[in-house]
């Protein structure tokens, strides 16, 4: 409280007081424009006293999928604990996958968001003015392409003119773009049905697409209780790593929160990986997945540390949006390393 502001209007009520006095005898018309002037000089002065020391609390807008480490970081609560004593407080928002996450960080409805290698790629060539903060380790056997048990599809040549499904701008997608690659064939000898995950089961399941290319833990679950076998996975083709993301702006606005969440987050993974059991709880209950094929899904998973933007990550993203705009998915060229926060010393 800035104490010389509010005193300040007080000493000049003492002395309107007096001024009042003596002038009562005197002149009346006086008095009253004193007293006026003395009550607009007051509104004014304790106006300017609260303008200045009340101020609205911060909220971070944090967008998280239920399968993401950010969830665990929910489900914990630490961050809000960590962040309460600045005055921050959290708002999580649920998303079904990446590419609408980022949608929504462009619109400004989320502040900080988690997501695979191929949506970011997409939103910064769309102009969305995000910036990488962190990374996680890779996990290149969580993502795969499934056939069913009962397919006669047994190799990748044999996916050409067959429908396969995708959440489109997905990791998933470029995992499957490098597994057609690795074989000789073009993503064109297949025909690519866009779904989300959810729509994607249940046309794979009733035979509406061939293949699904997929992740962790749905993929997980498809392998046990979906009658599906992985034709393809992603080790030696795509990392599936979680890159961290914000908008530049609000990065260089609240660089103190954006470490505050990326120290908390890798608190949590560390805590996730000597708590394996614990997870599988928390996570078969938040995703409405049995305990079993969560279990099959931790055993691949590797991204729960966070990491510095390296030079090699950075090349391994370039890789990604070189590939999209190849295949004329991408409406204009990206660099990668443009988007990597500069935190400011």
């Amino acid at each position: 409280m800035n104490f010389h502001v509010l005193f300040k209007p007080l000493l000049l009520l003492t002395s309107c007081f007096r001024q009042s006095f003596s002038l009562l005898k005197q002149n009346s018309a006086k008095v009253f424009t004193l007293l006026f002037t003395l009550g607009l000089c007051l509104s004014l002065g304790f106006a300017g006293c609260t303008s200045r020391n009340v101020q609205a609390p911060k909220v971070v807008n944090i967008g998280y999928q239920k399968s993401a480490v950010l969830a665990l970081v929910k489900h914990q609560g630490s961050l809000e604990k960590q962040l309460s004593s600045s005055g921050v407080t959290v708002k999580w928002l649920e998303f079904p996958s990446g590419p609408p996450m980022l949608e929504a960080l462009n619109a400004n409805s989320i502040d900080f968001a988690s997501v695979g290698e191929a949506p970011p790629v997409f939103a910064q060539s769309a102009g969305v003015p995000l910036v990488y903060v962190g990374n996680s380790s890779a996990s290149p056997e969580g993502l795969a392409i499934l056939v069913r048990n009962d397919s006669p599809i047994r190799t990748m040549a044999d996916l050409k003119g067959k429908k396969v499904g995708v959440t489109k701008g997905s990791s998933a997608h470029f995992m499957v773009t490098q597994a057609l690659a690795s074989a000789g064939m073009q993503y064109s000898d297949i025909q690519p049905v866009y779904l989300s995950p959810a729509d994607a089961r249940a046309a794979f399941q009733q035979g509406n697409i061939d293949a699904w290319g997929i992740w962790d833990p749905f993929l997980a679950a498809a392998q046990r209780h979906g009658g599906a076998r992985i034709l393809r996975d992603g080790k030696g083709i795509a990392s599936w790593r979680e890159f961290f993301v914000t908008s530049k702006h609000y990065a260089d606005t609240n660089p103190e929160i954006i470490k505050q969440i990326l120290k908390t987050t890798n608190e949590v993974g560390n805590w996730a990986k000597k708590n394996h059991h614990e997870v599988v709880d928390i996570l078969s209950s938040q995703l409405g997945i049995d305990a079993p094929s969560l279990e099959l899904a931790e055993s691949r998973r590797k991204r729960y540390d966070v990491q510095s933007i390296s030079p090699q990550i950075i090349a391994e993203q370039q890789k990604v949006a070189d590939t999209f705009l190849r295949l004329k998915m991408l409406p204009k060229p990206v660099k990668v390393a443009d988007a990597v926060w500069q935190p400011k010393s």
